[in-house]
């Protein structure tokens, strides 16, 4: 199947990233709209040709549209990118359905899992669409780094090949990257588990940890992230690539990262309502650390820092307190499934 030179793209949700990639989009040539929900913000992107709230000082490409006309930003697409927060994804493919058509091509880029129902994303694109190509964006993508033309790479994970072939060629260029995967369970898990420790590592950050406190959590981190997504039917390789392992050093080192300011905020003593109140964008690792804290429990998998995150942000526990429980824990394999459990207990 041979791609078209030009592809009529859209991307749903005004925020940092879904920004940046109809930007990207426009600066190769396609013919790239941009939905938003709020009227304001839309006026001030079209009239100032930049996302003053969530990206100031990137000035947007001049072939890049804007629309708060859902059906008519649908019709003229070929593929359809959602960069929603998880607690309106459902909403807007709902609102969607009508206009979605059996050759369109939908990629979620959001990371994060729906709280009611364990839903991934691209879940809920199937179950919303009934379409089966469907893809997901995820990788080490800071927003802000990805605007300023800084070398980047990201992963499209599905099982379609020709979904894989649109997105490379929709938004490849000199400076971002697109690799390839089919594991498209373990891509999205990999993108939503490490939301939760960002948080984490902004706290380490707030409480000054060293060096060595830093590679522990992200390799420990590494360790719970693979060990919950197989248990759910996940490939473990695909921790080891830029979805998995490229995005929680990311995540995990950048203040650039909502998640891990919002750790930074926490560890810093302030409360949990004023840091999503002065965060004003979604910091998905919240609701992660709570969704995947009932899930390890229902499963069984043992996440002693995701355990220990949700002691210190819902039950209001002392960091301390949690943090010396966590080191006084029994030993564990230093290498995820290369010991036996019962060598090893984990």
């Amino acid at each position: 199947m041979s791609t078209p030179q030009a592809l009529r793209v859209a991307v749903l949700g005004g925020g940092s990233f879904g920004t940046v990639l109809a930007n990207l989009a426009a600066e190769n040539g396609h013919q790239a709209t941009l939905w938003l929900r709020d009227e304001v913000q839309l006026a001030d992107m079209q009239s100032v040709r930049e996302n003053t709230r969530y990206l100031p000082g990137f000035r947007l490409a001049d072939g890049l549209a804007f629309s708060r006309d859902l059906e008519a930003t649908l019709a003229a697409a070929d593929i359809i990118f959602v960069s929603i927060p998880s607690k309106a994804f459902r909403l807007v493919m709902q609102a969607a359905k009508p206009f979605i058509r059996p050759d369109h091509m939908l990629v979620s880029t959001t990371k994060g899992i729906e709280k009611e129902s364990f839903a991934l994303m691209s879940e809920i694109l199937r179950e919303e669409s009934g379409s089966k190509r469907v893809g997901v964006l995820s990788g080490p993508n800071l927003a802000r780094e990805v605007a300023a033309r800084m070398v980047s790479g990201t992963v499209i994970a599905s099982t379609q090949p020709d979904v894989r072939d649109r997105v490379h060629h929709v938004l490849s260029s000199r400076y971002f990257r697109v690799f390839a995967n089919s594991d498209v369970y373990g891509v999205e898990l990999a993108g939503a588990l490490k939301n939760a420790y960002a948080v984490a590592a902004g706290m380490a950050a707030a409480l000054k940890l060293g060096e060595n406190s830093k590679s522990m959590l992200m390799t420990r981190a590494l360790a719970e992230m693979s060990r919950f997504a197989v248990q759910l039917g996940a490939n473990p390789l695909t921790f080891l690539g830029l979805a998995g392992v490229g995005d929680l050093i990311a995540t995990c080192s950048s203040p650039l990262s909502r998640n891990y300011q919002v750790g930074f905020a926490l560890g810093s003593g302030q409360s949990l309502a004023d840091v999503i109140e002065e965060l004003e964008q979604t910091a998905e690792g919240i609701n992660t650390i709570q969704i995947v804290k009932q899930k390890a429990d229902d499963f069984g998998v043992y996440m002693p820092i995701v355990s220990g995150l949700y002691e210190i942000i819902f039950n209001e526990q002392p960091l301390d307190a949690v943090l010396g429980k966590i080191m006084q824990g029994g030993q564990s394999s230093d290498v995820e499934f290369v010991l036996p459990r019962t060598s090893a207990p984990v």
